[in-house]
């Protein structure tokens, strides 16, 4: 892995930082091939929990690094888009920690992750249009499933930037804090994930992120193919047994 994207694990989990600040941290393909492997370790190893992707130097991701598409470099993962998230988010949980600009392909990746923590300075949008490109690394299909879609049409349309606290309105961001606390917000909230069974937390997100697509029909039979397996876990005797006595439980993810 190059200098690009810098990965560090603690104790269950992975924080990659998306490392070219003095291009505000735009997505070369250095960088998409860079957290595109941090976040396939992190699917890979049972001793991995949870994510953060965030950026050095007080910059989220400005987005694709233009100069680089210029040229003709591959900026994208093949098959997987944008920081090979675009279109393949890991199946473990994924913290956006958001510091200034999140912008284009970095609102992207951010879309792309299942949680948000910003620093209050932080502005989102999808410049897009004012470029004459299009938003196609998730921008155009996530942002109207996450907030009203005349929001969403307006950013597609304008360009124009949005401030942290509007996101926060809309509940695109999960946390607004103060300018430079990002990463430590993010940080604890994925203790408290860490903190919890491991099988639980993998079937409450793939059940979240799946059933968006799921019939009234199917919808119960298709949950219960995936929570029947943690309800007969031994992680699930485990954990009423702990909280009936009163202890902190020791998952298992069996």
């Amino acid at each position: 892995m190059s200098d690009a994207v810098l990965v560090t694990h603690d104790d269950g989990l992975a924080i990659i930082t998306i490392n070219r600040p003095e291009k505000r941290n735009a997505i070369n393909g250095a960088v998409s091939e860079g957290v595109c492997a941090a976040v396939d370790e992190l699917d890979a190893r049972d001793d991995l929990r949870v994510g953060i992707l965030t950026g050095a130097g007080g910059t989220f991701c400005s987005g694709m690094d233009l100069a680089a598409f210029v040229r003709g470099e591959t900026t994208r993962v093949p098959g997987r888009g944008l920081l090979g998230i675009a279109r393949t988010p890991p199946t473990k949980p994924l913290i956006a920690a958001v510091e200034g600009y999140a912008l284009a392909g970095g609102f992207e990746a951010m879309l792309a992750c299942d949680l948000v923590v910003a620093g209050a300075g932080a502005s989102f949008g999808l410049p897009e249009a004012k470029r004459g490109l299009a938003a196609a690394a998730g921008g155009l299909l996530r942002l109207p499933r996450m907030i009203p879609q005349r929001i969403a049409m307006e950013m597609a349309l304008t360009g124009d930037m949005v401030p942290a606290e509007r996101m926060l309105a809309y509940g695109l961001v999960n946390e607004l804090v103060e300018t430079g606390g990002a990463l430590a917000a993010a940080t604890a909230l994925a203790r408290r994930i860490i903190a919890n069974a491991p099988l639980s937390v993998a079937a409450s997100k793939r059940v979240i992120v799946e059933s968006q697509d799921w019939s009234t029909e199917e919808m119960w039979a298709r949950q219960e193919e995936i929570t029947r397996p943690v309800l007969r876990s031994a992680d699930a005797k485990e954990g009423s047994a702990a909280f009936t006595e009163k202890r902190a439980a020791n998952w298992s993810g069996k």
